[in-house]
Order: C-alpha cells, then structure tokens, then sequence
C-alpha cells in the first residue's frame, strides 16, 4: 500500500454495472475528470486498444472500463475458468469483497493480454486475469490467484515474459510508516515462478517503503519505488539482489511505476513542500493532514539507464482532487489515479 493508506480506511462502494457517460464535474487545478470511479488506485492500458482499465481500492470496487477516446466508464466484471498452473488457488474471489490495489498487463497474442492484479478483500493474493480484446469491448476471466505469504499484504505486482511475478510488500510485520519516513527499511520484493508453490524474499530488496514495482522489456533489471527514499531503484534480477542505479530524491512522494510506450519508466505521487499541509512528510508529521489536505500532482518520465527525469505533469492544489498514486500516458494525454476519490484525472501532456 502507499505509506498513507496504511492510515486511512476506505468507504465501502455500492456500484452499478451500467455504463455511464462521463458526469458533469468541472475542471480544476489544470485537471479535466472522469467522475464516478471509487478510488481508482492504478491504471493499465490493453494493449491495442483505447480502453483503460482501473483499479478499485475499496471493498466491492472490483474494475472499472473507461474509454480513452469519450472518458464514458462502466463496472467491469469478470468471469471465471480456472487455469491449473495456479493450482493452488482454485476459488475465484468474491466480486462483493474484492478490493483492487496495484495493476499490471502484458500482451499475449491475437487482442489478448494478462492482467495481474493485486487484490484484497477475503484474501491477500495476486489475482490473475485473461483480458480479452477482440470483442466490441474487453472482458475479464478470473484465472487463478497466488497468495501472497501468510501476513503480507502486497502494492504492487510486475510480470516477466514466462509468467513469473515480482510483488512489492510496503509493510513487513513489526515496521511502521515513521519507519518508512525516517528512511529506515520496511517492505521488500517477493518473487514467484509457474511451478513454485509460492512467493519468495528477494533478498537485497529491502526500502524504505517499497512501493512500485516495474521490470525491463528484457526481464535483467527490476525497478523499485522506495516511497521513504522517494527515489526509484534499479535491481538487477537475481536473488539475492543488487542496487544498480538510483534515481534522484523527487520533489513528491512516488506509487506506482509503469513503463511507458517509449521505454521510459513514469511515475507520480503528491507534492512534497506544501507549507499549508505541513510541509514534506517526517516522523513528526500530522498523519491526518497528508491525506486530507490537497496537494498537487507531479509526475515524472525517467530514463531506465540513466535514471535522469523529466516532469511531464505538473498541477497545483486542488480540493477536487489529491491523493495522486500514478500517471498514464495514452497518446499525447495523461491519466492520474488516487488513492482516495471519486474521479480520475486527465489532461493534456507537456511538449
């Protein structure tokens, strides 16, 4: 979880399964929106096509479809085959329970993807999907699930190209978010391959705040969002593990990492020094503030190799929207989710 959900509970959703043009909501703070998801946490986009798909950080949120092209949304849901490589998980998850967290696609063939999904609720567990493209619009269908290891809770999940998955764990027991803000390691990567009965510590792996997690289109290098750092980390993909490169200490507090279309690596967070929201996070922070009081949004696209970065969003403060967890970016527009609202940010990307 990013550092400040470990704090703040969220509202259960009651959701409708019809589609919805977008609500009228104004813009702000250079923001145009999509309203109407609960808590769209991570966004992916299929492969291919102009269809999003969204997170739900919320008991019952489930998915949400939106189209890149209109902003019209609706409540995705899934159906279930079981696949035995996951044979240890032969039980779909609850669509009444499931709470959607970090997301991760990867094409396949013929309009068809892979969707890894953290998923919370019943259980903790990378939840796996078939997405289906070559239809009017995506489907879903629940494969199978790997659970995480007993008393872990993972952020976010990545995929190499022969299924294995990587699994960011912000939290290990007995640690704490003034852990993570004192810059003292708290989470870790956790690995799993077919044919593995489970998740396993990469060692060498530990942040502070191990948050998001992305791999390199040759599967060598693994890259790390260390939230109490507020840094991106390079690993080589081995177990035990090694830092190879760093970035630089952001102006924000950095989630979710994707990598985007051009082989950069984007990622996003709140804005630090906001003086009226009490200034940049600390172990003396007012924890009530970092999640209620608006910062703007900044993201960044930086380069794998040499870990240099560039803003390509940034926003001022606004009510009507905070909480900013990562960015999109289909075409020349951007997409930002949140951890906490009702409504997905969008605009124009900078030259």
């Amino acid at each position: 979880m990013n550092t400040l959900r470990v704090f703040f509970a969220l509202a259960a959703l009651c959701l409708s399964g019809s589609l919805h043009a977008q609500q009228t909501c104004a813009s702000s703070g250079g923001l145009e929106f999509v309203c109407g998801p609960k808590n769209p946490e991570d966004l992916v986009l299929v492969p291919d096509t102009q269809w999003i798909v969204s997170s739900g950080m919320a008991e019952g949120a489930g998915f949400y479809l939106v189209d890149a092209q209109s902003g019209a949304w609706s409540v995705l849901p899934f159906q279930a085959q079981h696949d035995a490589t996951f044979a240890g998980c032969a039980t779909p998850p609850s669509p009444a329970t499931l709470n959607t967290h970090g997301l991760n696609i990867r094409a396949v063939a013929g309009g068809r993807a892979r969707l890894n999904v953290v998923g919370h609720g019943a259980r903790e567990a990378i939840e796996i999907f078939d997405v289906d493209a070559t239809g009017a619009k995506p489907t879903l269908t629940w494969k199978g699930c790997v659970p995480m290891p007993e008393g872990l809770a993972a952020n976010s999940v990545a995929s190499f190209a022969d299924g294995s998955l990587v699994a960011t764990v912000l939290l290990m027991p007995g640690k704490s978010f003034a852990d993570s803000v004192a810059r003292r390691p708290t989470g870790a990567v956790f690995e799993w391959s077919p044919g593995k009965p489970g998740f396993e510590l990469v060692r060498g792996s530990e942040l502070p705040g191990n948050n998001g997690i992305e791999v390199s289109a040759d599967g060598r290098e693994i890259y790390v969002v260390s939230s109490g750092f507020q840094t991106v980390v390079a690993f080589s993909h081995a177990n035990p593990t090694t830092q190879l490169r760093t970035s630089r200490p952001l102006p924000f507090t950095p989630d979710n990492v994707h990598m985007s279309a051009d082989g950069r690596l984007l990622t996003a967070g709140m804005a630090n020094d906001v003086p009226e929201c009490g200034g940049p996070p600390g172990p003396e922070h007012d924890l009530s503030k970092l999640a209620t009081c608006p910062r703007g949004t900044i993201a960044v696209a930086i380069e794998p190799k040499s870990m240099q970065d560039t803003v390509i969003v940034q926003t001022p403060a606004t009510p009507a929207f905070s909480n900013a967890t990562m960015v999109l970016a289909v075409g020349r527009q951007f997409w930002i989710g949140t951890f906490s609202g009702d409504r997905i940010g969008r605009g124009a990307l900078r030259p």
